[in-house]
């Protein structure tokens, strides 16, 4: 569905009509309905259009006011695309156990709480496996010698949760051991000031837990529980025919069920389609991500089909007037009835954006105040 609007500046109200005088020469006009896109939709049933003959229409008195007017004015005009959205917290990842094959589950978090860095994901035997914040996954046994991102990584959040003593770079010491032994100190756990992948989760940053895929008393084998992230975006599947519209850092709006509307930002745009269906059913699209600053206006909405409307072009600064300003010309294209007074005009204009019920014009005579006939 396309949608359109227009904003900064609006055009004057429409002015009282004035009143009909005598008639000779009055020429009646097709004026312009609606838009869709750029299409223009005429009157049905009206009569010819104005023509203009072999020169400027005069600017000499008319007997046919118009029942009333509009002004020019120089303002914004935005085209939008509304499109379908899924908010969420996004994808899930699956932790898994990899320690000891034989240890029970002892503690899981509930569905729906969050962890943060430092605090324990689940424990097997009574022992913490602990969320630390990084990019990769630990692969190999840290200790004394180890160099490397993963070094870095556990320093990293060794000195984010208070540990000091040793440098934060890519280089395991005997001074981040003795901040390791700390740290399992605190944690319960055997003092080696050695860190294995099974003692850890990482992710990228706090995770809510979303199901849980063993109970207490299980074998800590396997999968244990999945978790998200905890901000909730809108993931669009756009159709790849539309993906101009979906640049990374414009401006979005959320439409949520039941009518509230919140500002969102396009935070990723896919580069990988995926065709679904088959046959006339077969789509293709982009996966696009808006994400929502003010996640207190969302409510406790999960998993919600809202809708995005994202900005298809914009046009700043140009003269607009309402669609039903516009007159067909007897000659092709489209005119403004501009009124002086008691007098009357037709003037030629070039059309070029329609947002909503207002379009961009220009030409010879269109200025900023011009005052121009709509119908009532």
């Amino acid at each position: 569905m396309t949608t359109t609007t227009a904003s900064t500046e609006e055009l004057a109200p429409p002015a009282a009509p004035g009143k009909p005088a005598g008639g000779r020469n009055r020429r009646r006009v097709r004026t312009v309905a609606g838009v869709c896109g750029a299409a223009l939709v005429l009157v049905a049933g009206t009569a010819a259009a104005v023509g203009f003959g072999d020169g400027d229409t005069p600017a000499t008195a008319r007997a046919d006011l118009p029942p009333a007017t509009a002004t020019v004015a120089k303002t914004t005009l935005t085209q939008t695309e509304t499109v379908d959205g899924t908010l969420g917290y996004g994808d899930t990842t699956v932790a898994k156990a990899r320690g000891d094959a034989n240890a029970t589950v002892t503690w899981l978090p509930a569905e729906g709480s969050t962890v943060s860095r430092g605090r324990p994901v689940y424990k097997a035997d009574s022992d913490p496996v602990v969320l630390l914040y990084g990019s990769a996954p630990l692969y190999r046994t840290l200790q004394p010698g180890s160099e490397g991102a993963d070094a870095k990584l556990l320093e990293r959040n060794l000195s984010a949760l208070g540990y000091d003593g040793f440098t934060v770079d890519d280089e395991y010491t005997s001074a981040t051991a003795d901040a390791v032994r700390d740290w399992q100190d605190d944690l319960g756990l055997p003092e080696t000031g050695t860190v294995t992948p099974a003692q850890v989760v990482v992710a990228t940053g706090r995770i809510r837990v979303t199901a849980l895929q063993l109970a207490l008393g299980d074998t800590a084998n396997g999968p244990v529980l999945s978790y998200s992230g905890t901000t909730r975006a809108v993931t669009v599947h756009l159709d790849v025919d539309k993906q101009e519209l979906a640049k990374k850092g414009i401006a979005a709006t959320v439409e949520l069920p039941g009518g509230a509307q919140v500002k969102g930002t396009v935070t990723s745009v896919g580069t990988v389609a995926t065709t679904t269906g088959t046959g006339d059913q077969e789509t293709t699209t982009i996966d696009v991500t808006v994400t929502v600053a003010d996640q207190k206006k969302l409510g406790t909405l999960d998993e919600a089909p809202v809708d995005v409307v994202l900005q298809a072009d914009q046009r700043r600064d140009v003269l607009a007037v309402p669609v039903n300003a516009l007159v067909a010309l007897a000659e092709g294209g489209y005119g403004l009835q501009a009124v002086d007074g008691s007098t009357t005009r037709y003037v030629a204009v070039k059309t070029g954006m329609f947002a909503g019920n207002k379009v961009e014009v220009s030409g010879a005579g269109v200025t900023d105040g011009l005052v121009v006939g709509v119908p009532r």
